[in-house]
């Protein structure tokens, strides 16, 4: 019973806290509110059975917890104006008014509700757990399994999280159009955040927790339906759709990373890629300028179009790459361009732009720089430097499957050098 009710909240946790959030006007209540409603399923559904609507059930219960509270705390004359009508006049109007102030502009409270948990006022860490929190219904646990951090470091975020917008008395609403820009562009960060993790974690045991990434996909997909003219919303969601078609191909047997030219593409997902390709059609209907997920999203289509790894249009993707270092210049997106320009052209001139990267403070305990480094090297037939730049790599990366293949790769260079001996 406790997985079913776990699965209901999952679905209907945001759409309950988003109408509560309008309703009470502070997040941190609206989720108190709604966490109650969980704790009353929890106590009465394994006794009476799950509802025929568990979704209407939990609402109505968490809707009944606000009207107490606004009772309680005798709220009433501020809460005339959104409601309509004075609380403690009638018997039982209450209910229906608030019923219906809950269930209109259901989409517009979700949307807000994205808007307000990537707000920029908070740090990135909070506006990744407030939205794991909130939207994905995850517990604090859960959240802290998943980015291998202490559960009271994630409790603490999302507690300081609700303070600060409270504090800053941050508007339960969308953005206006001046300010919509920018804090679509946090609420895509943040989606993208979680399912990057999801995709290569950054810590731990696991190469991959798809959990992670299938929560951003769907987040991914509520906020495209929500903002249909937004081109980069589709963009990030084809972006990740063509990404997650690879979830199953990029590990082994025995949990080993499987890199990109590696993988059996006969394992890759193809319902995603369709669904990928449709979502990049649709950005690009949307108008509006290429934006970097779209860049993005493009590049992951090349990969997804090629049969087999000889097949990719690697030169392209090198075009690509650089049209996404205009769009937002990164010595990342250059280190990418890099390997396309190697598989393109060959490693000589991929290792001469990775070369220009060596000196660049933000990739100087980046593992991904020796990485790249050390493969081109090994193309090149320079063995030895190969190998220092993999234990390089492998002593950077915090990530255990990661660290176990970057040292294979040295050894396997440590084999290269004793054969041309």
């Amino acid at each position: 019973m406790h997985r079913t009710i776990d699965a209901i909240w999952r679905l209907e946790s945001a759409r309950i806290i988003a109408g509560l959030t309008r309703m009470m006007r502070d997040v941190g209540v609206a989720e108190e509110l709604a966490q109650d409603a969980l704790v009353a399923a929890l106590e009465q559904w394994p006794e009476e059975g799950v509802p025929d609507n568990p979704g209407a059930w939990l609402m109505a219960t968490a809707k009944h917890r606000a009207i107490d509270r606004i009772r309680r705390e005798k709220r009433f004359e501020l809460k005339q104006q959104e409601i309509g009508r004075d609380l403690e006049t009638r018997q039982d109007p209450t209910d229906a008014e608030l019923e219906a102030a809950l269930e209109e502009d259901l989409g517009d409270d979700l949307l807000r509700l994205m808007f307000i948990s990537c707000h920029p006022v908070l740090s990135t860490e909070a506006r990744v757990a407030l939205t794991l929190r909130l939207l994905g219904g995850l517990t604090t646990d859960e959240i802290a399994r998943a980015f291998l951090v202490p559960e009271a470091t994630v409790a603490q975020r999302i507690v300081r999280a609700k303070r600060t917008l409270a504090k800053k008395k941050v508007p339960f609403e969308v953005p206006p159009e001046a300010e919509r820009a920018a804090r679509l562009s946090s609420v895509l960060e943040v989606l993208y955040l979680v399912f990057n993790e999801g995709y290569s974690a950054t810590a731990g045991d696991d190469w991959t927790r798809p959990a992670l990434c299938q929560e951003a996909l769907r987040l991914g997909r509520v906020l495209a339906e929500l903002t249909p003219q937004e081109a980069e919303v589709h963009g990030l969601v084809a972006l990740m759709e063509i990404q997650a078609s690879r979830l199953r191909a990029r590990v082994g047997p025995s949990g080993e990373p499987i890199h990109l030219l590696d993988q059996d593409r006969a394992r890759w997902d193809h319902l995603l890629i369709r669904r990928g390709f449709a979502a990049l059609l649709r950005a690009e209907k949307a108008g509006g300028g290429v934006g970097p997920y779209m860049l993005q999203a493009a590049i992951a289509a090349c990969h997804a179009q090629a049969p087999t790894a000889e097949d990719t249009d690697w030169a392209r993707i090198a075009t690509l790459y650089e049209a996404l270092g205009t769009v937002t210049p990164s010595p990342v997106v250059e280190l990418n361009r890099a390997v396309a320009v190697a598989m393109a052209y060959g490693p000589e001139q991929g290792l001469g732009i990775v070369d220009e990267l060596a000196e660049e403070p933000a990739l100087r305990d980046y593992h991904l720089l020796p990485s790249v480094r050390g493969d081109l090297l090994a193309r090149l037939g320079r063995s030895a430097e190969a190998r220092a730049e993999f234990e390089r790599a492998a002593s950077l990366t915090r990530n255990d499957r990661e660290r176990t293949l970057l040292l294979d790769r040295a050894a396997a260079c440590d084999e290269a050098a004793t054969a041309a001996d």
